[in-house]
């Protein structure tokens, strides 16, 4: 079998060039997906912005620019709605080329306390939204053999953290949903990872942040003495959307600072 070309790696910080890529980010009124919206603006791309608050993704039309951002409306736990979001997506800047899962949610109980339908509700999010979502994109990306997929991972991909039973359980299962995805679309030029972020204040992780003894502890188990804020995963998500990436797939990238090495 022959093997595939290589075209040559553009030099330097060339490699990390988002210039003429467009990317759909889930979750993007908020928190993470919020932060990479303008990590992938500041890169030279233009994004297209999902999630479930019109008014918040409105702001961030406002705050980076509508020649650069455009909003789409959407619950991505809401799978028959996805053909439409990815409709509105390709109208706003064309076929995107980086699809960037962040929209989450999670039902913080004991495994004994967890309801079928609590489960489900958070699987729909966590982890059937990432394949579903990508579904939508991905025949375009084979057209240009050319395309990029980060999924969301978590400590609790490898860790065991205290009254997190379904969100643990996506999120491990976000590890093998990444490694398929990135096995199957590969040979068409997609690369496929996920990123796994530490303990980063956000709406999700409220309730954590608010336990000062915790969040502190949390601190002090990683390597540089911090929790994260979001722009500390700004540049493993644009190495990971970019050519600077292009031969890392199937790939679980934690950016926790040591705590799960400690």
């Amino acid at each position: 079998m022959e093997e595939p070309s290589v075209t040559t790696l553009p030099r330097g910080l060339a490699a990390f060039d988002l210039k003429g890529r467009v990317a759909v980010i889930t979750g993007a009124s908020s928190g993470i997906g919020r932060s990479f919206a303008s990590a992938i603006v500041d890169a030279g791309g233009k994004a297209v912005v999902v999630a479930r608050r019109e008014d918040r993704l409105k702001d961030l039309v406002l705050q980076l620019g509508p020649d650069k951002v455009a909003p789409v409306t959407c619950d991505v736990g809401d799978h028959q709605a996805l053909p439409a979001m990815a409709l509105a997506a390709n109208k706003a800047f064309g076929a995107p080329d980086i699809v960037v899962n962040v929209a989450g949610n999670t039902v913080r109980k004991q495994a004994e306390d967890l309801s079928p339908d609590e489960f489900l509700e958070v699987i729909k999010v966590q982890l059937m939204a990432p394949l579903h979502v990508a579904q939508q994109f991905v025949p375009a990306m084979k057209e240009k053999g050319w395309g990029r997929v980060v999924n969301i991972g978590s400590i609790t991909t490898s860790h065991a953290l205290p009254g997190t039973t379904a969100y643990a359980a996506c999120k491990s299962g976000i590890a093998g949903l990444t490694r398929a995805m990135a096995k199957d679309w590969g040979p068409f030029g997609i690369t496929v990872n996920a990123l796994c972020p530490g303990f980063f204040a956000t709406e999700l992780t409220a309730p954590v942040v608010a336990d000062e003894k915790r969040w502190k502890a949390n601190a002090e188990r990683t390597f540089v003495g911090r929790n994260g804020v979001t722009e500390d995963m700004h540049g493993a998500l644009v190495m990971l959307c970019s050519e600077a990436g292009r031969y890392i797939s199937g790939q679980m990238l934690y950016v926790d600072a040591g705590f799960t090495a400690n």
